[in-house]
């Protein structure tokens, strides 16, 4: 299903009364469900990240006929803002389910820390290859531990670096600089180790701190960076370098999923990875990368942004300077886990 078919559905689910309460499905047990189960992701449309959320919702709302009613709170926004707060609030039953992204989760979860080496995964034929394989099993396995049942993996996308004061070419170019980054202690050292000064911050409160200049730069996918002006905020000058990417995972309490009829089990899962794909999808739209569409990177022309998109020989001078975060960080994720990660990766090459 496209976005269009998507977007559609929901318009008409919209206009349509969800079923009366009294009409809802009896939960195992004898329990009925839960008139509204709260699904939170951080930020909001356009980040394809909330994109996923929203289609989850939308798919089991119209697919579960009234019985399941998700609803989507993004921004956070039932945790204060905070996204890293995210995995605790499903453990403790605040939240019914989330679209994760693993750099919110890293802090709990040490394993996911392995999108966030620096440099690791060069382009999304090794992302893919991650998520689609060995090491994407793995990780839903640990994060299965944690009472959370993992649905499908998503995408944020790759991250690049953009700021209002210069160009970025080499590792000295960033010497100086106030960059944001969300969370995680793996991003204070790698930018402490380039001679940037890392900020942490919520993503709430990344938009006026650029306005106000309490930042220099930030660090997000490119489509993130349009959908919200950043362009606006002084950000005129962006580097591609893929340093590292966002993985999104579409979860859902284990508790919560234990109430419902195996039918409604199959919709929920299977509307996660159908809104998954969709989220994926946001995430590279118009970069060229599953097709000729470049129109992201066009319209950051058109916006007076200044691209650099380092060559491979200027990235492996980042990957050469953020080596000894790399490797520090390697035996956190777990020296097993990093050497699935580069053999899936090299045999993408």
């Amino acid at each position: 299903m496209n976005r269009r078919s998507l977007l559609a559905g929901a318009a008409t689910l919209a206009a349509s009364p969800l079923a009366a309460p009294s009409l809802r499905a009896q939960g195992q047990g004898g329990g009925r469900y839960k008139p509204e189960y709260k699904i939170s992701v951080v930020g909001n449309r356009p980040i394809a990240l909330s994109e996923a959320a929203f289609a989850w919702a939308d798919l089991v709302n119209q697919r579960s006929e009234g019985r399941l009613n998700f609803k989507v709170y993004p921004g956070s926004s039932l945790v204060g803002g905070d996204q890293t707060r995210e995995l605790l609030a499903i453990r403790q039953g605040v939240i019914d389910g989330a679209v994760f992204s693993t750099i919110n989760i890293s802090p709990q979860v040490r394993e996911m820390n392995i999108f966030s080496l620096p440099f690791l995964m060069p382009n999304h034929a090794a992302f893919d290859a991650l998520v689609g394989g060995e090491v994407g099993a793995d990780l839903f396995r640990v994060l299965g531990q944690r009472d959370v049942e993992p649905l499908a993996w998503g995408e944020n996308g790759f991250r690049e670096i953009s700021n209002s004061k210069r160009p970025i070419r080499t590792p000295a170019d960033l010497r100086g600089l106030k960059i944001r980054f969300a969370a995680g202690a793996i991003f204070s050292e790698i930018y402490t180790g380039l001679g940037a000064n890392p900020v942490q911050m919520s993503f709430a409160d990344l938009q006026p701190a650029l306005s106000t200049g309490a930042v220099d730069g930030q660090e997000n996918p490119i489509n993130l960076f349009l959908g919200f002006r950043m362009d606006s905020l002084a950000q005129k000058h962006l580097t591609i370098w893929n340093y590292c990417a966002d993985a999104g995972i579409v979860t859902i309490g284990r508790q919560v999923m234990s109430t419902f009829e195996p039918r409604d089990r199959e919709i929920v899962v299977e509307s996660a990875r159908e809104a998954a794909r969709a989220g994926i999808a946001a995430a590279r739209k118009g970069l060229g990368v599953v097709d000729a569409d470049r129109s992201s990177l066009e319209e950051l022309g058109r916006r007076g942004v200044e691209v650099v998109d380092l060559s491979p020989a200027e990235k492996r001078a980042f990957a050469q300077a953020t080596r000894p975060v790399f490797d520090k960080w390697a035996g956190t994720v777990g020296a097993e886990l990093v050497r699935k990660a580069e053999s899936a990766i090299s045999r993408t090459a």
